[in-house]
């Protein structure tokens, strides 16, 4: 596991481990019937407690705020809090810098692309950032490969989605450069077959950026047209009080969402239904019989057998659980007048297929 993102926190391995204590009771929780749009179901999961979580600040907020700054190292002279000095090595595929400037703290969270700089990056770790933090690294991983040049190095966030599962998996779990990799290459390649009316749409293939394939006019429709009525399920999720979402493409379980409150969903809602969405159009598997009893055992089943715990004392702790068929990653805030999960993401993973890693280089 790459541990740069969080250099000096305490870590801590455990083996054959019961799920690490919740202030959220998994068993309150429980999905509720499908909504069901071509081969993506979304599962709206209610139940636990509702948090107040109008403190934390998102990624697109502050970026569009202008007070969150993301960087290419070596960038950031002029930029110090409290004496403590920036690393000034240059830039690099794996590591951006992060600045919060504002009086909030800041959810971060994997899959999350910022553009720009010398190349697009995706976010490979959920994590809190304090407010009037000094600059911290970030663990990221490339989603485009074919660039090492920028007029700025400073970012913005894609703001229209999230990396879709099959690229948050190899980011988050597998955290392999050259998976990742691979991973954009087949959504772009896929996405280029399933947009509408079927046109060849020879730019998907001209461009290496995960991000613009993604933000193009007629892949941005055809994702839209599988991810149904954005608003018309945000209202029953809003409705209903949901805090997440189980996920099933082509009737498999993949994925899910869950925060700490349904406030926090909404505002990620479009862009995570976008991801899910595009996961819909390019995932190739065989079909299979998803419902809602089968939802609700994989939104139970969250101890496993090995667990990973970084913690950033006072700031948060997150816990990697791997399990028979499955990753669940769960990020605890622990920030001054919190101390609740603010975000979980499960996942079906099945470890031996990812166990040997692919040394990877700079693509130029």
């Amino acid at each position: 596991m790459n541990h740069s993102i969080l250099a000096g926190l305490a870590f801590v391995v455990a083996g054959a481990v019961t799920a690490v204590p919740s202030p959220v009771n998994q068993d309150a929780l429980h999905v509720l019937p499908p909504i069901t749009h071509g081969n993506l179901t979304i599962f709206p999961v209610v139940g636990g407690t509702d948090y107040d979580t109008s403190r934390f600040l998102t990624l697109d907020e502050g970026v569009h705020a202008g007070s969150v700054l993301v960087t290419e190292q070596g960038a950031l002279s002029g930029l110090v809090r409290r004496g403590q000095p920036v690393r000034q090595s240059g830039a690099s595929v794996n590591n951006l810098v992060l600045v919060n400037n504002s009086d909030r703290p800041l959810l971060l969270l994997a899959g999350e692309i910022v553009t720009g700089g010398k190349q697009d990056r995706v976010i490979g770790a959920d994590r809190v950032v304090p407010p009037k933090s000094d600059p911290i690294d970030l663990s990221v991983f490339c989603v485009e490969p074919g660039r090492w040049v920028g007029s700025t190095a400073q970012f913005g966030s894609m703001k229209s989605q999230m990396a879709q599962p099959s690229v948050r998996v190899p980011a988050m779990a597998a955290q392999n450069q050259q998976q990742v990799w691979d991973k954009v290459a087949a959504a772009r390649e896929a996405m280029n077959s399933a947009v509408v009316g079927g046109n060849d749409l020879t730019y998907l293939r001209s461009t290496t950026s995960y991000a613009k394939a993604m933000a193009a006019p007629p892949v941005q429709q055809t994702i839209d047209n599988a991810a149904g009525n954005y608003e018309s399920i945000l209202q029953q999720l809003h409705k209903a009080g949901a805090k997440g979402v189980v996920v099933a493409i082509n009737g498999n379980l993949v994925w899910a969402d869950l925060f700490a409150s349904n406030d926090l969903l909404s505002r990620y809602w479009q862009k995570l239904a976008r991801s899910y969405a595009a996961e819909s159009l390019t995932a190739a598997s065989a079909k299979g019989q998803a419902d809602q009893k089968s939802a609700q055992a994989f939104l139970d089943r969250m101890s496993g057998n090995r667990e990973v715990v970084e913690t950033d004392p006072g700031v948060f702790r997150r816990v990697e659980i791997t399990g028979d068929g499955f990753k669940v990653f769960r990020l605890t805030a622990l920030v001054p007048k919190t101390d609740f999960d603010l975000h979980i993401a499960k996942m079906t993973y099945e470890e031996n297929a990812w166990r040997k890693p692919v040394p990877y280089g700079m693509v130029r």
